[in-house]
């Protein structure tokens, strides 16, 4: 089993910046890929962002490209969520995950280890 610890998230104002940390521990950490989703009340769960762990890449959403950069740490077994420019519509929840399947990195069904998830919200 892999169990993953999200942290960083919090209350800014727009136009602030955030840092996510997500730590993993468990069996032998060694996914595919490690991806940030986030769920805003009443709506879908989407990907965020997402890193190859053996540096085959990285994924974006259109709406965070150029603001968000996420990064890896595999001597911590830890990825990071760096949010700058945060802006009211980045409000949610956010969520690491960890895959171990081949697949593209913005599909959750991908995804089979799952962080409890940390509340960012940005205040206009």
């Amino acid at each position: 089993q892999v169990q993953l610890v999200e942290s960083g998230g919090g209350l800014v104002q727009a136009g602030g910046s955030l840092r996510l940390s997500c730590a993993a521990s468990g069996r032998t950490f060694s996914p595919y890929s490690m991806g940030w989703f986030r769920q805003a009340p009443g709506k879908e769960r989407e990907a965020v962002a997402a890193i190859g762990w053996g540096g085959g890449g990285t994924y974006y959403t259109d709406s965070v490209k150029g603001r968000f950069t996420i990064s890896r740490d595999s001597a911590k077994n830890t990825v990071y969520l760096q949010m700058n420019s945060l802006t009211p519509e980045d409000t949610a929840v956010y969520y690491c995950a960890a895959s171990y399947y081949s697949g593209t990195y913005y599909h959750a069904g991908n995804y089979a280890y799952w962080g409890q998830g940390t509340q960012v919200t940005v205040s206009s």
